[in-house]
């Protein structure tokens, strides 16, 4: 174990990333994606500017301390005693991985705690980055994107205990507007990364693009592990199917600047996931979705929904007009908000 107390003295370390919204996510998930390779699972992720932050700071010979928003409590362990299945777990087996001690972590986000935007799987991604920048003033190579998107996820997975994604992660890393494709057979790389817009493409999305909070926050974990009983059963397997042409079809949308029709296959997706996953609504998201849908946009809960955050897509005065009616629901629930954000091209830094 390695003390970098005296180091984060002289100089305390920070990392950031971008959190995300998602159409076609849980076709990320080896359980979904493995058996059907043939038909090339797909999600498109759009990293937005709330950005989580891990900021490391000295702290006791032998200890570390962690301590985020949203917890009332921070966590102080031994470097012998570190447990991985506290709520701070999977950041101290990042923590373990590299070998440190002698630190305090501080996780910050500017998006609401549990929104399903990607939270716990951002701030690793973050804390990793932090980790390597440590690494690298102690002499060592710094962590690419490859390698802090591998181990975030593999460290995540492991530590859930199995049947995680690697989407979110995968958004934090490299940020902008991506589609990906989920091919865990092979032997080198998970996935394939195609970039869907550029600069421009991505001011134009931000003008088009509305997210907000429903107030009520989640545990995607016990949503997920339904969908994936119902799915192995194929039980809502063809369902699933379906909706992964209709996702492969909506990044095709974006790429093509034809947010009409991208906003039409939202609800496209939207209409499967009622059948499907009918658990992801609650009355507020799905007020909220059926708001986006009277004026012309598409509208999706993001992540595993179940509470937590959603997001729309369509023209722009559309989206203005969904703004003011997405307000006034909003207002009548309790620390729902819209949230101010855009686009984030820039992934880990």
């Amino acid at each position: 174990m390695i003390l970098v107390k005296e180091l984060l003295a002289q100089r305390p370390v920070k990392a950031s990333a971008p959190c995300r919204v998602d159409s076609g996510g849980t076709w990320d998930i080896k359980a979904l994606a493995l058996p059907f390779e043939a038909i090339q699972p797909t999600t498109v992720n759009i990293a937005l500017t709330l950005r989580t932050s891990a900021e490391l700071y000295p702290y006791k010979e032998g200890k570390i301390k962690i301590a985020s928003i949203g917890f009332e409590q921070p966590e102080i362990f031994s470097i012998d005693r570190l447990p991985f299945d506290s709520p701070f777990g999977l950041f101290f087996a990042a923590i373990s991985f590299f070998g440190f001690h002698g630190l305090e972590v501080r996780i910050n986000s500017q998006s609401p705690v549990r929104s399903a935007l990607g939270g716990s799987s951002t701030a690793i991604v973050a804390l990793i980055k932090a980790l390597s920048k440590i690494s690298v003033s102690l002499g060592n190579k710094g962590s690419s994107k490859k390698e802090i998107l591998h181990l975030a996820y593999h460290l995540e997975d492991g530590i859930s205990g199995g049947n995680c994604g690697i989407q979110d992660q995968a958004a934090a890393v490299y940020g902008g507007v991506n589609q990906w494709e989920w091919c865990y057979g092979n032997q080198t790389i998970p996935f394939q990364k195609m970039s869907l817009l550029d600069g421009e493409g991505r001011k134009r999305l931000s003008k088009r693009l509305l997210v907000a909070y429903s107030g009520k926050s989640h545990t995607s974990s016990e949503t997920n592990n339904q969908w994936i009983k119902d799915f192995l059963s194929s039980k809502t397997r063809p369902g699933w199917i379906k909706a992964n042409e209709i996702v492969r079809q909506f990044g095709e949308a974006i790429k093509a600047w034809n947010w009409s029709r991208a906003a039409g296959l939202l609800r496209e997706e939207m209409s499967i996931r009622r059948e499907i996953t009918p658990e992801a609504l609650t009355p507020t998201t799905k007020k909220l979705i059926e708001e986006a849908e009277d004026v012309g946009c598409g509208a999706r809960f993001a992540g595993a929904g179940a509470g937590g955050s959603l997001w729309a897509v369509g023209k722009i005065k559309r989206i203005d007009q969904l703004k003011v009616r997405w307000g006034t629901t909003l207002a009548q629930v309790k620390d729902a908000k819209i949230l101010d954000c855009k686009i984030d091209p820039a992934g880990v830094r």
